[in-house]
């Protein structure tokens, strides 16, 4: 457990030096956005490694019905993430596509994973990207004007989010875990 909580601060940690210490931040330049991509990668590699060596206690267990649950909720994770980069319509009523998708995406695993390990991993990220927009809401003030953008982009971003689906379940198949119900 001791990598998993380990690999979540210094996500976090990477993550907000921006925001909390902008000054530190910009005297490192363009460097300091390799730092924060190593220490991501690092990071995600701790995480990693820290959740298939932990151990705790089980809550509950997957199910067919929480199994389809938690497929739709992550293709709506992605077509979020995909929204923020296409600027898709549902960007005007959420202001942090990104950092929403993972919220989405840690409460759709947490449906099917009960286990003190999931508790950290994905209520641990989940804690973040929310601690993340507020953060942000604060430093940014009122967010501006909305621009509709066009069709074309709900399609590509509707697409996207349903190739990149697919391709998560293979590799999550791949990796020995049965994405489907």
């Amino acid at each position: 457990m001791t990598l998993l909580i380990l690999g979540l601060v210094l996500w976090a940690g990477a993550h907000f030096w921006k925001r909390i210490a902008p000054d530190h931040r910009a005297g490192f330049g363009e460097a300091g956005k390799g730092i924060v991509a190593g220490a991501s990668v690092l990071s995600i590699v701790l995480m990693v490694l820290g959740y298939r060596m932990a151990d705790g206690a089980v809550y509950w267990g997957r199910s067919s019905a929480l199994t389809g649950i938690n497929n739709l909720l992550m293709l709506f994770a992605f077509y979020l993430f995909a929204a923020s980069g296409k600027g898709t319509r549902v960007t005007r009523a959420i202001r942090h596509p990104q950092l929403t998708a993972v919220v989405v995406w840690a409460a759709a695993h947490l449906l099917v994973n009960g286990d003190v390990p999931s508790f950290v991993l994905f209520g641990g990220l989940a804690a973040w990207a929310i601690a993340e927009m507020v953060v942000i809401n604060r430093a940014e003030g009122p967010r501006g004007a909305y621009h509709a953008p066009p069709i074309k982009s709900e399609i590509i971003a509707g697409v996207a989010s349903l190739v990149v689906t697919v391709v998560v379940m293979l590799i999550h198949y791949w990796l020995g875990v049965t994405p489907w119900g």
